[in-house]
């Protein structure tokens, strides 16, 4: 889910909210990326997600003046990193709840132990390739530091796009004292560092690990490159921060709605918006519907789950009718569009011409040394597998308010 929130200036910092789509919410995390990166960045997104896929809703965003957010980067600095920080963990305090792990990537990393400090909710904090202090950002600029001393800026090209470096930029990197951070730091902390990274050298995981107080942990990103830039790198990142983190947040609570949901009943709910927690007997969905309707599209729709059971009933009808018959079905797989269609042009349909039928339009694609009496006859069997009969049927729904509603 795509956001603003304002930052202590009142700037607007756009964002991404990735929640877990098939459990509840256990814990909220703050994401931070690397210098000059974007919450877009791959390794990010894969991070994220890793987490979401453990419970832990993520928030990423772009800092000040980068990305999609507002503001002018020439204006930020280490500091202001930090603010924003801060603010994205009040936004999430206040709209959803307080955050409980902060991740940060290269100078992200840094700036997650230095915001650790004025979060009292913060209970883990997990860097990624993160410098022992923000200073060594300063070896980029190695080439233009006479002329940002001399005029007091410099257009300085990074990762393919030009940026504006203030000496107050220089300053503020000087000012920030990490060690005496990392020290008091009082949370769990995970350090996670390549030792092929050029970029940024494994010394300082050392430096790190080394000022920190347990617990800690440290996990070597093998020959990753420094920005993760793999699949492979990023995904096992986010795995094991997951694991790691498990063992430091808070049980999740078992949402209050889940106490009346038993076998073979299925319960949904919403909170706010549109999208809606579905347990299926005692198993976890998500439902939404588009943005352009006012969704989120964190999930399908209603109506794709109802064309989801059609096509799932249908394909394991057929899969249990060929293996009694041991006819030589391979694979089975089965498309369904649902659309609005006018009864006149329906020809079974007998009902009034003007109103407007749901049509399921069914098509099956069957893999197999199967002869054509075969595949007819599976045509047939399709069409008694039992949600296509339940939809063809006379169906009665009763509806009755909960006494304690």
């Amino acid at each position: 889910m795509n956001l603003t929130f304002p930052n202590a200036q009142g700037v607007q910092l756009a964002a991404r909210l990735e929640q877990p789509l098939a459990q509840p919410t256990r814990a909220y995390a703050l994401f931070a990326h690397c210098f000059t990166c974007s919450k877009n960045l791959n390794a990010a997104v894969n991070i994220s997600r890793a987490l979401t896929q453990a419970g832990i809703a993520v928030l990423r965003f772009d800092f000040t003046g980068l990305g999609e957010s507002e503001g002018d980067f020439a204006d930020s600095n280490f500091s202001s990193n930090v603010d924003d920080l801060v603010a994205a963990a009040q936004y999430l305090s206040t709209s959803y709840a307080p955050p409980q792990l902060l991740v940060g990537h290269s100078l992200g990393g840094a700036a997650v132990l230095h915001a650790a400090a004025q979060l009292d909710s913060v209970k883990a904090v997990a860097t990624m390739a993160a410098p022992a202090n923000p200073v060594h950002v300063r070896q980029l600029f190695t080439d233009h530091e006479d002329e940002i001393e001399a005029r007091g800026s410099a257009e300085v090209r990074l990762a393919g796009r030009t940026f504006t470096i203030k000496q107050q930029f220089l300053e503020d990197l000087e000012a920030a004292s990490m060690n005496n951070v990392i020290s008091n730091l009082r949370r769990a902390l995970l350090v996670m560092h390549a030792p092929t990274d050029n970029t940024v050298g494994v010394s300082n995981a050392a430096e790190i690990f080394t000022a920190a107080k347990h617990p800690k942990s440290f996990v070597s990103l093998d020959d990753a490159d420094h920005l993760l830039s793999r699949d492979k790198d990023s995904h096992y990142a986010g795995q094991t921060v997951a694991a790691w983190a498990a063992h430091y947040l808070d049980e999740a609570p078992r949402p209050a709605w889940l106490d009346d949901v038993h076998d073979n009943r299925v319960a949904a709910h919403t909170a706010a918006g549109l999208r809606t927690d579905v347990m299926a007997n005692g198993h976890m969905l998500v439902a939404d519907e588009p943005k352009s309707v006012g969704g989120t599209d964190t999930g399908p729709t209603p109506y794709d789950l109802l064309a989801a059971a059609l096509a799932t009933c249908t394909a394991m009808t057929l899969r249990m009718y060929a293996n009694r018959k041991q006819w030589p079905l391979e694979d089975v797989t089965v498309a369904v569009d649902h659309d609005k269609v006018h009864a006149k042009d329906c020809e079974t349909s007998e009902t009034d011409s003007s109103r407007k039928l749901d049509q399921f339009t069914r098509t099956i694609h069957l893999v197999g040394d199967l002869d054509s009496e075969q595949r007819a006859r599976l045509q047939e069997i399709a069409n008694r597998c039992p949600v296509h009969r339940t939809l063809e049927s006379d169906i009665r729904i009763l509806t009755q308010l909960a006494e304690d509603a």
